[in-house]
């Protein structure tokens, strides 16, 4: 059993519609802050429980629940005198696999009305047995905020009975190394972890063993001499008043045991460690009956460079046969786990390497490049490290000395790979400018790049104009046409001379700079002089 769809609707900053497709084993959620990482695990967790930040979301209601344009259009709508509905959130989970336990679950209570679907569905909507007080409060013009009062929460499976967490068959377990959950004094999935991880014979055990505390605490004689203390003190209610430990339910034990780690309680431990530690103990629980989706928030929080390839290691050479969906900045996640296993979010929009014309490509790169253009606001793309040095200087002069990554733009050399990291690009909407020499062939280059030219979030610059001169390199003529030729035509021969610390011709000058394409572009970039740019490089900068 896993999950094989989740659909989102109006939940925080998903608006409308949102979906995404995971795979049986491993998922790596890849995104820039504020895509939606967090709250895609978040969803999944809340539909397989009903709880939120540890807590039953039917009593923890909050307007900051519902995508914050979805709320403007429905208060506009409210102030205009022109209501239209209030909004609701759904979250839908469509399971796979060919369990029995998944049978009870199929039903068409789901948005695509498939009666074929196996799942469960989270709603926070408007209760219509309110439709007559709503009417009265609408007329009364005093709506400026959701109207909660009068919402329900709906959690039902796709056969439209009830959904309760008992019957539930796929569990969760959500392991954020950012922040600790606390219950009880202890760390609430840890808790659960642990609980789960146990057969009915042994939490019998613990709970008889549990109540066995109850007799020796009582049997103490300090704490025999406290209730006498305390007794005497509340006589006057005439109520016998006494300390003792919680029994008050069959299993209290469950929420007043502690784990611990090498006899330190399991919260007071390193916040990596107790990723790990969660994380094993998840992959290693005993009910295989039940199916469990690991929820992994950004692993290499708080991890070491070693503790995040064990663990790593760890979900990789997992045969348990759990689901896992993570969530990374980190490449090294993204290259150890597979690419294969990479899904992109940007701006509530998915994609994925393996469907891309460009996969192989991208499977050969270390991943880096990939995951720099994906997490970034807007990427200029240029071909070598000679033409990165000399963008970013140019960037520095029209911006008051501050480098491209200040404005959350990134100059990212891709060699002559434009084509592959721009389908990248058009797949999830990123904002890229093509910084490309011309090399003599406008006509070529057009025609190389004509699928781009009318797509708004794409720009590719470069000069139109061709040059040509006499110089030749071994057999070959001189191309005029590349970056550095571009720089001495946009000054002087003096310029550079100056700035180089040496004494050539513009031939000379050619020479050296094809040679000398690190070095000479190490130069401009730390120059003290003024230098000017040739057209297509600022054009690539502007804003």
């Amino acid at each position: 059993m896993y999950i094989e769809k989740v659909k989102i609707k109006n939940f925080k900053c998903f608006e409308s519609w949102f979906e995404v497709d995971f795979n049986q084993g491993v998922n790596i959620i890849v995104g820039n802050n504020e895509a939606g990482k967090s709250t895609l695990l978040e969803a999944i967790h809340l539909c397989l429980t009903g709880m939120l930040n540890g807590k039953y979301l039917r009593t923890e209601l909050s307007p900051y629940l519902f995508n914050r344009k979805v709320e403007r259009a429905y208060l506009d709508s409210i102030a205009a005198k022109k209501p239209i509905d209030p909004p609701e959130i759904q979250i839908e989970l469509f399971f796979g696999g060919d369990s029995d336990a998944l049978e009870d679950l199929r039903g068409n209570g789901n948005s695509e009305e498939s009666d074929k679907a196996r799942g469960l569905l989270f709603s926070i909507e408007f209760d219509k047995k309110y439709d007559g007080a709503y009417a009265e409060l609408l007329k009364s013009g005093e709506i400026n905020s959701l109207p909660l009062e009068f919402y329900q929460v709906q959690w039902s499976e796709f056969s439209r009975q009830p959904a309760m967490a008992r019957t539930v068959p796929i569990k969760s377990a959500l392991i954020d190394s950012t922040s600790t959950r606390v219950q009880s004094g202890s760390d609430m999935y840890i808790s659960r972890i642990v609980k789960e991880f146990l057969d009915d014979k042994e939490r019998v055990a613990i709970s008889q063993a549990h109540r066995k505390l109850k007799d020796a605490f009582k049997a103490d004689g300090n704490v025999g001499a406290i209730n006498e203390k305390l007794a005497e003190a509340a006589k006057i209610s005439r109520k016998k008043v006494s300390i003792s430990v919680d029994m008050s339910s069959h299993n209290a034990w469950e929420n007043s045991l502690m784990t611990y780690i090498e006899d330190v309680p399991f919260h007071y431990i390193g916040k990596g460690e107790q990723c790990i530690v969660k994380t094993r103990l998840a992959l290693s629980s005993k009910k295989n009956r039940e199916a469990t989706v690991l929820l992994i928030e950004e692993p290499e929080n708080h991890l070491s460079h070693s503790k995040l390839n064990q663990l790593i290691s760890d979900i990789s050479t997992d045969k348990s046969g759990k689901q896992v969906i993570m969530t990374t900045h980190s490449s090294f996640v993204a290259n150890k786990l597979g690419l294969d296993h990479l899904i992109l979010l940007r701006e509530a929009k998915v994609t994925r390497i393996k469907d891309l014309d460009a996969s192989d490509f991208f499977h050969k790169l270390p991943g880096y490049d990939t995951l720099r253009l994906v997490l970034s606001q807007k990427s200029i793309l240029v071909e070598g490290d000679a033409d990165e040095l000399v963008v970013q200087r140019a960037y520095m002069d029209a911006n008051g000395g501050k480098l491209p990554i200040d404005d959350e733009i990134d100059v990212i050399s891709v060699g002559l790979s434009f084509l592959r990291f721009l389908e990248l690009a058009v797949a999830l909407k990123i904002p890229v400018v093509v910084a490309t020499d011309n090399d003599g062939d406008v006509a070529a280059l057009k025609e190389k790049y004509a699928k781009y030219q009318d797509i708004d979030h794409i720009r590719i610059c470069y000069d139109p104009e061709v040059d040509k001169g006499d110089l030749v390199l071994g057999k070959k003529s001189f191309n005029y046409n590349t970056l550095e030729p571009k720089l001495v035509k946009a000054n002087n021969v003096e310029t550079f001379n100056k700035l180089f610390g040496k004494v050539r011709g513009l031939d000379d000058l050619h020479r050296y700079m094809k040679n000398n394409k690190t070095e000479c572009a190490l130069a401009i970039f730390s120059a003290k002089t003024k230098i000017n740019y040739p057209k297509y490089i600022l054009d690539a900068i502007a804003k």
